[in-house]
């Protein structure tokens, strides 16, 4: 696939994507992004502000597989990875894959399930894998979680540790939509009326290609020295216990890889780890309220200057 093609293809998706989520450009290239980064999504906000229906356009107009799980305190790990079933027939057991096994999981309201279960996600979000009953099972690849979380303060909500929180390449919040974006979905002309229109633009093969190209863009040792300079200056911070983890590093790399091809270059520059920066590194910054980690994501931005 030759680069102005393949910049046409993925500004066709992306206008696919604005087609349905209106309003809100930044927010589906970030997740766009996240997909490109071979990452996971958290996003986080109120109930009915959009978060399912973006799943659910990135699932179709990139035709993966999608299974949405219902997170809620009584659901078992079980329950997502899967179990193995006796057959008396054939006097063995048999193993019933759970909804993990999709291209696209959407792991809705994630915050709603206890501790136990959220750690049901850690294998497969790190390795591309489970291990259920002493046997490690391969997942699809590509295989992308979205998880969506309510605000921590709503009742009933149990708060992702930070292993759970690092497991996601960034945290988004949608918002409300502006008013002509909101009179545009109240004729219809939006949202979810809009998801079954939505053609699916590209395949698997298509999408690992272009994880594939993320990975060989061009970053010079100057941008690898600001991104340090970023990483050394959340460690730093007086009032902070922790700082930015090679792990999360290596996250920001690969994000501003992603801005970069959505760019249609070959090169990643500084205003790419600029345009990523606060989705990734705001939830490993703090685990607490989003906009906490939020803005001392951008306080750092501001302090380190470019190389």
């Amino acid at each position: 696939m030759n680069r102005p093609v393949e910049r046409e293809n993925l500004a066709a998706v992306l206008a696919a994507l604005e087609g349905v989520v209106l309003g809100k450009s930044r927010e589906v290239r970030l997740a766009l992004c996240c997909l490109l980064a071979r990452g996971h999504l958290l996003i986080e906000d109120l109930p009915g502000l959009g978060k399912t229906t973006l799943a659910q356009a990135l699932a179709r107009v990139t035709g993966l597989d999608m299974q949405r799980l219902q997170f809620t305190s009584d659901l078992l790990p079980a329950d997502v990875l899967g179990v193995s079933v006796f057959d008396p027939r054939q006097a063995s057991f048999h193993f019933h894959p759970g909804p993990i096994f999709h291209g696209l999981v959407l792991a809705d309201e994630i915050n709603r399930a206890t501790p136990k279960t959220q750690s049901a996600l850690l294998e497969a979000m790190e390795e591309g894998r489970v291990t259920v009953e002493g046997e490690t099972r391969a997942l699809p690849d590509p295989f992308f979680v979205i998880a969506t979380q309510n605000p921590q303060e709503q009742a009933g909500t149990f708060p992702l540790p930070e292993s759970q929180l690092d497991r996601f390449l960034m945290r988004l919040s949608l918002g409300y939509p502006d008013p002509r974006a909101e009179r545009e979905i109240l004729r219809g002309r939006a949202g979810r009326e809009m998801l079954a229109r939505l053609p699916a633009l590209l395949d698997a093969t298509t999408l690992r290609h272009w994880q594939d190209r993320c990975e060989t863009l061009h970053v010079a040792d100057a941008l690898l020295d600001y991104v340090q300079a970023l990483a050394a200056a959340s460690r730093e911070q007086p009032d902070q216990a922790w700082g930015l983890s090679p792990r999360g590093v290596l996250a920001l790399l690969r994000a501003a890889r992603a801005w970069a091809l959505l760019e249609g270059r070959d090169h990643v520059l500084p205003e790419d780890v600029q345009a990523v920066w606060e989705p990734v590194a705001g939830h490993r910054l703090s685990s607490g309220r989003r906009e906490e980690g939020e803005a001392l994501a951008r306080r750092l931005l501001t302090r380190v200057a470019v190389l």
